[in-house]
């Protein structure tokens, strides 16, 4: 299939969704955010692109509607945009500006005598790049720009009030044309995701009226007066930012999506592939080589470790928007944050290997690996770049670690850290430090001190470090310093939360034997996650040598367990073969489809 053939496709799927079957996902999105994103998720599952065109239109240029407009915003465009009737985009990046939100160069400059906004692009840098949607099919772009208010800065300068929202129209509604003013280019056929229309976007003094400004932190009047309910610029950027995390928690959810589909793909091949045996038996299946077991196992526990965390994180977020509520709204910034990070990049990594261990009938584009993969990839650097998302969890674990100093109060979400200057720092017990029955490293308590000792012990740490290195080098140049160290505090925090609410959906869930299944599979989660650091917790005694090695053969047993029930696990997921789609992934007669396929 071509891009321009993959793109129609896209849209035309995208179309019969909302306009054919009636669902309205901008409806859901601002009343059940938990069924939205499970709309997201199949839609996604069908085709990667298909997804993110879905995320484009409703969460980036929608959620910009609900979360950063006013009434009249919602009055004027809510309906067409569900409907479709307004198809339309997210306009943030820049050429030259992607992660550095703050430093984007696009203005918005208030005209008073006319009472609008004049929309510039002042040099090639600050073109809008790789805006979804832009290419061919959107109708408006949600812009966002320097706030320009002339004649207001001292000295008659003009005031610059910071980054803000606008909506511009940016084709005809009747004839598609592209309106006076704006220029906009195919950014080309990319590496993978080539069903979404990436564009870049020219204003050249575009005009547009006032009421255009998405205007919930800021304000300008018919007489070019600016008033905002924050004090300050990085306030109002701090709030317009943190209302849009949206879409890091639909990212977050739907690596996941992929991730199980990868996984059930290799799980079932590796059931059914038959390769060597014992002499003068039948071969067995690839999957009963511990090797093999090795490599998709704990990627099968991973991924329901990544749902339960990712269902808890959808559920924060439908109380921040039910509540408003400050603690709760920096939880989830920070929780998608960390969860989105994280979990593209393991799912990045994962779908290389499940290619690799379906050999070469992994390379057959028929069994999807390929396009999962190169389709995925982006998942890491859009909606934020993973690297500089760790960040935002180091610096806000490090703020709290501060606070604590002060007397203050850690939020519910990383409570578990109240104790970083007591339990988790005191030197390791050295009975405990020696226990290797099944019972103990099986026990979530045991597990879960591991997991959150490590981090206390890495926040204790960068925290002093960077004490020692600001006094020379000053506060950038210590944390670029120490910046290896503060990732893998976040990675390592990370991990602890996914580790409790794997743990605290065990505990809930009402039959017993589904639960002892559970427990099995978050117990492999757990070990493998120490084992594969288990230098950390050697270094520091809090395992001793007989320990390690018992952790490491009780991870290799868990996983031969876990193989036992690996087609219920898969199954499980519920992935109806349109989702699945590779010959080799089905549930029956997979080489019959296969050589049906390829013509015989």
């Amino acid at each position: 299939m071509s891009t321009a053939e993959h793109r129609d496709l896209c849209f035309r799927q995208l179309c019969a969704l909302v306009r054919e079957a009636g669902v309205r996902p901008l409806s859901l999105m601002a009343n059940d955010p938990a069924e939205y994103f499970a709309v997201m998720e199949a839609a996604g599952g069908v085709d990667i692109s298909l997804g993110v065109k879905f995320g484009v239109q409703y969460s980036l240029w929608g959620g910009s509607i609900i979360n950063l407009g006013t009434k009249k915003h919602r009055d004027k465009f809510f309906e067409g945009i569900d409907k479709l009737d307004y198809p339309g985009c997210f306009a943030m990046t820049e050429l030259h500006h992607g992660s550095n939100v703050q430093a984007l160069q696009t203005t918005a400059t208030f005209d008073p005598v006319t009472d609008e906004f004049i929309i510039n692009t002042p040099n090639d840098g600050a073109i809008k790049w790789w805006i979804g949607n832009a290419a061919l099919h959107g109708k408006f772009a949600t812009v966002f720009a320097r706030l320009i208010l002339p004649l207001q800065g001292k000295g008659g300068e003009p005031a610059d009030m910071g980054i803000h929202a606008f909506i511009v129209p940016i084709r005809d509604l009747e004839t598609h044309a592209v309106l006076p003013g704006i220029e906009i280019n195919d950014c080309g056929h990319k590496i993978g995701l080539n069903g979404v229309d990436n564009g870049a976007l020219r204003f050249r003094s575009v005009r547009i009226p006032r009421d255009n400004l998405l205007n919930r932190f800021g304000d300008v009047s018919r007489d070019g007066k600016y008033t905002s309910s924050l004090p300050t610029i990085n306030k109002r950027f701090a709030a317009t930012l943190g209302e849009l995390v949206g879409g890091r928690v639909g990212i977050a959810y739907s690596s996941v999506g992929v991730l199980k589909v990868s996984v059930t793909i290799a799980v079932r091949y590796a059931l059914l592939r038959q390769q060597f045996g014992p002499p003068k038996k039948p071969e067995i299946s690839v999957l009963d080589y511990q090797s093999h077991q090795h490599k998709l196992m704990p990627m099968l526990a991973s991924s329901y470790a990544f749902h339960f965390a990712t269902l808890y994180l959808v559920d924060k977020y439908s109380e921040m928007k039910k509540t408003n509520d400050e603690d709760v709204m920096a939880d989830v910034h920070v929780l998608s944050s960390g969860l989105k990070a994280y979990i593209t990049s393991y799912t990045a990594k994962s779908i290389s290997v499940c290619r690799e261990s379906c050999g070469g009938h992994g390379y057959a584009a028929v069994n999807r690996f390929g396009a999962l993969r190169n389709d995925h990839d982006i998942f890491q650097t859009f909606e934020g770049d993973n690297t500089v998302l760790l960040q935002q969890v180091a610096g806000d674990l490090l703020k709290q670690y501060q606070e604590k100093f002060k007397g203050g109060t850690f939020s519910a979400t990383w409570n578990y850290l109240r104790d970083s200057m007591g339990t988790y720092l005191s030197q390791p017990n050295p009975v405990t430090s020696r226990w290797e029955g099944e019972d103990h490293l099986r026990d979530p308590n045991f597990q879960l001190d591991a997991f959150r000792y490590r981090t206390s012990r890495l926040l204790h740490s960068v925290a002093a470090r960077l004490q020692k290195h600001s006094k020379t080098l000053g506060g950038f140049g210590a944390w670029n310093r120490c910046l290896n160290h503060l990732l893998t505090l976040a990675e390592s925090h990370i991990e602890s939360v996914i580790l409790a609410k794997f743990i605290e959906a065990v505990k809930r869930c009402p039959d017993e034997k589904t639960r002892e299944l559970l427990k099995l599979v978050c117990d492999l989660y757990a070990l493998d996650r120490i084992w594969k650091d288990i230098g950390t917790y050697r270094n520091v005694d809090y395992v001793a040598p007989n320990k390690a090695k018992a952790i490491h053969k009780l991870a290799d047993y868990l996983s031969y367990q876990v193989r036992l029930v690996a087609q219920e696990l898969v199954d499980a997921f519920d992935l109806p073969d349109l989702i699945i789609r590779a010959p080799i992934g089905m549930q029956s007669e997979a080489y019959a489809q296969y050589t049906q396929h390829v013509g015989f």
